[in-house]
């Protein structure tokens, strides 16, 4: 695919470039509380913008219903955006509408504009082939080339992401540039050993990456709320922590298939429980029990690894070559469940090979535990694209990158 850098080569003073970002970020009402993703695009807007483009920032934010909602405007983003840059960002109140419009034509060369959330108009998602064109036909309008740069969002065909850079000429950002290099040494340059920790809710959102790695890594660590299937599959009583029945026979079929392809699958050895899920805004004290993984009480819920599953886990990190971290070890965000995220963590910062925290809740884990972020190899600013890059999917945004 073609890079930014071959773009800036080539002059973009007074064109209009178009940047799917992905400023898809945690609001708390109007608040910001983890701007990692809008301070990932700034790099390309930067550049862009001081090579005299006329920038149109795009992007969608939560699942507004294919209407106007100003719960997910991107009105905050746009603000932070501005901040992050040193200057200021126009704001367009609609996509494709008048005010879109009316911005992008007031862009002076090395201006920058945001215009409303993508999701707020319904062909941005459709499943009809039609209805995603129209928009991005109207999209296109607006710009004279195309800058990819949204990597949380290239495993969705969207109109954004892949009808318009059909359309356009069209560029990887620097940020996509960076996490598909990352990608690559997951995938065709891993340093050995290879060991994957996958924490999170749900076994079922893990499994096809699993499959993929149990002919890849050395050592998988399971943690988190998935580990509780994984443990039932074992034949341990969970209490009433968090559980996916269904995925019993497939999670027995993968201890299995784990051990017939010399994959270390390590489970938690004990676990903090209580017997209610712990209150996340008024972070009350919860006063849980650590117990052994195969010894959980009928009337109490796992909630995170345990101490001796910390400095497990921790003694499996600590000789990777290569390290790959998606989801947390439990309820992190609860000061009593914190410990075994932490843990984890800090065993990435101290592991001697390259670490990528992938995305997602771990990312804004790593943040919110205050770590720094450049003692990690790469923190990725999309869990499910990069999940679904090492089941090895085709991603249409990267798709249409490369055509």
């Amino acid at each position: 695919m073609k890079t930014i850098d071959e773009l800036l080569s080539e002059g973009v003073a007074g064109k209009r470039v178009f940047v799917r970002a992905d400023l898809n970020v945690p609001l708390d009402g109007t608040t910001i509380t983890d701007d990692g993703r809008i301070r990932a695009v700034v790099p390309t807007v930067k550049a862009l913008a001081d090579a005299g483009a006329r920038v149109i920032v795009a992007s969608h934010l939560g699942r507004p219903k294919g209407a106007p909602d100003p719960a997910f405007s991107l009105a905050p983003a746009a603000a932070r955006l501005g901040e992050l840059l040193g200057a200021d960002v126009a704001f367009a109140e609609d996509t494709v509408g008048s005010s879109a419009e009316a911005v992008v034509t007031g862009l002076a060369d090395g201006g920058v504009a945001v215009i409303e959330n993508l999701r707020f108009n319904a062909g941005e998602t459709s499943k009809d082939d039609a209805e995603r064109a129209a928009f991005a036909d109207k999209l296109a309008g607006l710009a004279d080339v195309y800058v990819g740069d949204g990597f949380g969002a290239v495993h969705r065909k969207h109109a954004s992401v892949f009808d318009l850079p059909k359309r356009l000429p069209h560029y990887a950002g620097y940020l996509i540039a960076t996490e598909v290099g990352v990608l690559k040494k997951l995938t065709d340059e891993v340093k050995r050993p290879y060991v994957v920790a996958l924490g999170g809710a749900k076994v079922s959102d893990k499994l096809a990456v699993i499959d993929q790695l149990l002919g890849r890594a050395d050592r998988l660590l399971i943690g988190g709320g998935m580990a509780y299937t994984f443990l039932k599959a074992k034949g341990y009583e969970v209490g009433i922590s968090l559980l996916q029945e269904d995925q019993i026979p497939a999670v027995q079929e993968y201890i299995e298939r784990a051990g017939k392809n010399g994959v270390e699958l390590v489970l938690p050895v004990d676990v903090l429980v209580a017997p209610e899920f712990p209150d996340l805004k008024t972070k009350a004290p919860a006063n849980p029990t650590t117990v052994a993984a195969d010894a959980i009480p009928a009337d109490q819920e796992g909630l995170d690894i345990g101490p001796e599953t910390r400095k497990l886990y921790a003694s499996k990190l600590a000789d990777a070559g290569t390290v790959f971290w998606n989801g947390p070890m439990g309820v992190f965000e609860h000061p009593d469940y914190a410990e075994g995220t932490k843990a984890v963590a800090q065993a990435l910062v101290d592991a001697p090979g390259f670490t990528v925290v992938g995305g997602g809740d771990s990312a804004a884990a790593v943040r919110t535990l205050g770590f720094d972020e450049n003692a990690f190899g790469h923190i990725s600013t999309g869990g499910g694209a990069s999940l679904e890059y090492l089941e090895g999917k085709t991603l249409p945004g990267l798709a249409a990158l490369e055509d």
